[in-house]
C-alpha cells in the first residue's frame, strides 16, 4: 500500500514493517513554528506536508522520514508538531482533554498520549509537549499552555501535593504545588 493511500484513509503508514537503506540526511527541517522547510523554502502545500508527517518517525535523537525504498535523516528545531487548539469532554466524572495539531491530528491526552513538562531557558517557565506518535511530540502554543494550566488541580503524587493536570484517568504532575504558592 502506497503511504499516499494510507493517508488518503487515514491509516497510518506501516514505518515499522518497512526496513529501507538509510540515504542520509536531506535539506529538510521543521522549523520552532511547525513550518516545514525543504533547500530553505517553505512547504506550502498542507497536503505534501501532512504526507511527509505521515511517514516521519524518531529513532534515537535523530527524525526521519521512511518509505518503503528509502529512509532520510531532517532537522527539527524543537518537536514536529504544534499543538494548536484543545477542548475537554467530560464522561461521568472523567474529564478526557483532546489536542489537534497544526496538521489536523487530533490527539486524547491519556496513558498512551502523556503530557510532558520540560524547562524553558530562556526564561524559566515550563514547556508542556503531549505524545502524538512514533516518539513524536506536539508543542503546546503559549497560549494553549495557559489554557491547559487553568486545568490544573493539586493532588497527592508519591505522598507530595502536586499541581498538575487529569485527563483519561491519567495526572500529569507539572510542579510541586509548594511552588505555586506565593506568601
Amino acid at each position: 500500500m502506497s503511504a499516499a493511500r494510507a493517508v488518503d484513509r487515514g491509516a497510518p503508514p506501516p514505518l515499522e514493517r518497512w526496513n529501507p537503506p538509510d540515504c542520509g540526511e536531506i535539506d529538510m527541517r521543521i522549523g520552532r513554528d511547525g513550518t516545514w522547510f525543504y533547500a530553505g523554502t517553505p512547504i506550502n502545500r498542507p497536503a505534501m506536508v501532512r504526507l511527509f508527517a505521515s511517514v516521519l518517525k524518531r529513532e534515537g535523537e535523530r527524525y526521519v522520514l521512511v518509505t518503503p525504498v528509502e529512509k532520510v535523516g531532517i532537522r527539527v528545531e524543537d518537536a514536529p508538531f504544534i499543538a494548536v487548539d484543545m477542548a475537554s469532554d467530560k464522561i461521568g466524572d472523567e474529564v478526557r482533554l483532546v489536542f489537534r495539531t497544526n496538521l489536523d491530528d487530533l490527539v486524547i491526552c491519556d496513558h498512551e498520549h502523556p503530557l510532558r513538562f520540560e524547562t524553558d531557558g530562556a526564561n524559566g517557565g515550563l514547556r508542556p509537549y503531549i505524545y502524538v506518535r512514533r516518539d513524536l511530540w506536539a508543542r503546546l502554543t503559549p497560549a494553549l499552555a495557559l489554557d491547559l494550566a487553568a486545568c490544573g488541580e493539586v493532588r497527592e503524587v508519591e505522598g507530595e501535593a502536586m499541581f498538575g493536570v487529569a485527563s483519561a484517568g491519567a495526572f500529569f504532575p507539572i510542579v510541586p504545588a509548594a511552588a505555586l504558592d506565593v506568601s
